[in-house]
């Protein structure tokens, strides 16, 4: 029978086997879905099977640098529990996709195949859980330097900067984002949608205030200002000197330039299910058995 592009899909999602391996078992099978798993599990390429469905929020985030610091790539590797991201296989299978990674130029879609593809389904059938690599970015300065940071496993942070630049400051400044969250590099590259919703926000504030016109434009320009260097990288104080701003920073520092930065942290943006409390889980099983 003919096999569609939505069966060899499906199969690849649930048992994580490659896409011509799906294809023979399904014309194999029939079609059937479950007797394709079994084939699959028979020849040893379905270990990942009703695994890759399960939401894996947890994990570590790795950063890999070339020699002269002008490129850097930054991944995040998930699993689905603490205890698994602290396995030294598992740490070292994210070290190994972001060298990867760095070495090739290597895009997510990338590193889904080969070596590190066939490397991750094992992972997933000797710790039992869903490993999924979720993202990689890669970020250069050829006139300059790309500082990189990792706060413990689960922050990491490239900041591509042009100029001269020091190793520990590229570094600082990376520190910087992982703790003050900069949203844009400079004031002005807020968005207009933004400034404007923004702006709202302060005028309905003020409408109540009962002061002049004028004073209340002041109060609006002031603090339009204030907003747009709280979410600006180089309007920010300093997390290391918070009398100085990070733009007086770069200006001290022979006028470098941040050119753009990027900031990971583990499992931001993933929808956890909420976890069940182990009483009611008992339960579950005992109304199961």
């Amino acid at each position: 029978m003919a096999i569609t592009a939505q069966q060899v899909k499906e199969l690849r999602e649930r048992t994580g086997a490659g896409m011509m391996e799906c294809k023979t078992v399904l014309s194999e099978a029939n079609g059937d879905m479950d007797g394709a798993i079994d084939l699959l599990r028979k020849r040893g390429l379905a270990k990942a099977d009703k695994k890759a469905g399960r939401v894996a929020a947890e994990g570590v985030v790795m950063v890999a640098s070339s020699a002269d610091q002008r490129k850097a790539v930054i991944v995040e590797l998930n699993c689905e529990t603490d205890f698994v991201a602290k396995n030294d296989d598992f740490v070292a299978f994210a070290k190994r996709c972001a060298e990867a990674a760095l070495a090739n130029a290597a895009t997510l879609q990338d590193l889904a195949t080969g070596d590190i593809e066939e490397t991750r389904k094992g992972l997933v059938s000797k710790l039992g859980e869903n490993i999924a690599l979720r993202r990689v970015r890669h970020l250069g300065a050829d006139a300059g330097r790309v500082g990189t940071y990792l706060h413990g496993s689960r922050i990491g942070v490239l900041v591509a900067v042009r100029g001269e630049v020091s190793e520990d400051l590229g570094r600082d400044l990376a520190m910087h984002v992982a703790a003050s969250r900069p949203e844009v590099v400079n004031p002005q590259d807020v968005s207009a949608d933004r400034v404007e919703k923004e702006k709202e926000i302060l005028i309905a504030q003020a409408a109540d205030s009962g002061k002049p016109r004028d004073i209340i434009e002041k109060m609006i320009s002031g603090r339009m200002s204030k907003f747009l260097n709280e979410i600006a990288f180089t309007g920010q104080p300093f997390v290391k000197n918070p009398d100085q701003t990070v733009g007086d920073l770069l200006k001290a520092s022979g006028n470098a330039t941040v050119l753009e930065f990027v900031r990971y942290e583990v499992g931001e943006g993933i929808e956890k299910a909420p976890t069940a409390d182990f009483a009611s889980e008992v339960m579950a099983q005992v109304r199961g058995s």
